[in-house]
C-alpha cells in the first residue's frame, strides 16, 4: 500500500503526527472470548484509573486538551472524551461490534488517541494524508453527503475523501465482518506526543493478535509534521 503525506499537511499542522497500522490475514467474521475478557479487564482498569474524576478533570488530561483545542476551531466537541466519560461516569460497557473494530475502540479508550479503521482492500491507491479544501465533500457512515470544512486533517484515496478528524469516516471503506485487512490511522494534532501515537498502534496490534493470532503487520509507520 502506498501512503503519501502532502506538503500542505506538513505546513498546516506543525507538531502533528499520523500513525498508520495495516493488519492483514484476519478473520473478522467471528467473536473472540480472549478479546472479550480483555475488554472486561480494560473496563476495570479505566474505572480504577479515573476513579472520582469529574468532567473538568477529564478535560485537563493532556491528550484530551490537545484534541479539544483542535475541535474548538471547528466549534465541535471531542467525541472520544464523551465516550470515556460514558464508560467511567455512566458505567457503560465497551461495545461488541467485531474484533477489528473493538480492538481500535479499546485502544482509543486506553490512550484517548483518535483512530479510524478502514477495510484496506476497499481503498483505491494511492492513499493520501492531506488537508480539506473549500469544495471537498464526502458521504458519511450514516449516508449523509457532507460538505467538509476547510483546514481539517483528512485522508483520501483515488476516489475521494475517506476520513477527517471532525466528520469521521466515510460510508465506502469502513471495517465490516468481511474485512480481512484493516488499515488503522491515528490522527494526532500538536500536543499529542509521538510516543502516545506509538502506544496506540501497539495496543491495536496487541488486541487484533489476541483475537486473531494469525494476523500479520504489513505496515506500521508514524509520520510527523
Amino acid at each position: 500500500m502506498e501512503i503519501q503525506v502532502s506538503q500542505e499537511w506538513h505546513r498546516t499542522f506543525p507538531g502533528a503526527h499520523i500513525g498508520v497500522l495495516l493488519m492483514g490475514n484476519v478473520d473478522n467474521s467471528k467473536g473472540s472470548a480472549l478479546l472479550d475478557r480483555e475488554k472486561k479487564s480494560l473496563e476495570t482498569r479505566l474505572h480504577q484509573k479515573f476513579a472520582g474524576f469529574s468532567r473538568n478533570e477529564f478535560s485537563s488530561i493532556d491528550v484530551i486538551r490537545a484534541y479539544r483545542n483542535y475541535y474548538k476551531r471547528f466549534k465541535k466537541s471531542y467525541h472520544v472524551q464523551l465516550q470515556i466519560e460514558s464508560i467511567v461516569l455512566k458505567n457503560m460497557a465497551l461495545p461488541n461490534v467485531s474484533p477489528l473494530v473493538d480492538a481500535n475502540f479499546m485502544a482509543e479508550m486506553d490512550t484517548l488517541v483518535l483512530t479510524a479503521g478502514h477495510d484496506a482492500d476497499l481503498l483505491v491507491h494511492p492513499v493520501r494524508i492531506d488537508v480539506t479544501k473549500e469544495d471537498d465533500a464526502f458521504v458519511q457512515m450514516n449516508g449523509k453527503t457532507t460538505q467538509l470544512k476547510p483546514g481539517d486533517m483528512m485522508m483520501a484515496d483515488n476516489k475521494g475523501v475517506v476520513c477527517t478528524i471532525i466528520y469521521g469516516q466515510d460510508q465506502r471503506t469502513p471495517i465490516s465482518h468481511a474485512t480481512r485487512r484493516a488499515l488503522y490511522v491515528a490522527y494526532a494534532p500538536a500536543g499529542v506526543a509521538k510516543e502516545k501515537v506509538q502506544e496506540q498502534l501497539d495496543l491495536i496490534r496487541k488486541y487484533v493478535i489476541l483475537a486473531a493470532p494469525e494476523a500479520i503487520v504489513e505496515i506500521k509507520e508514524i509520520y510527523g509534521a
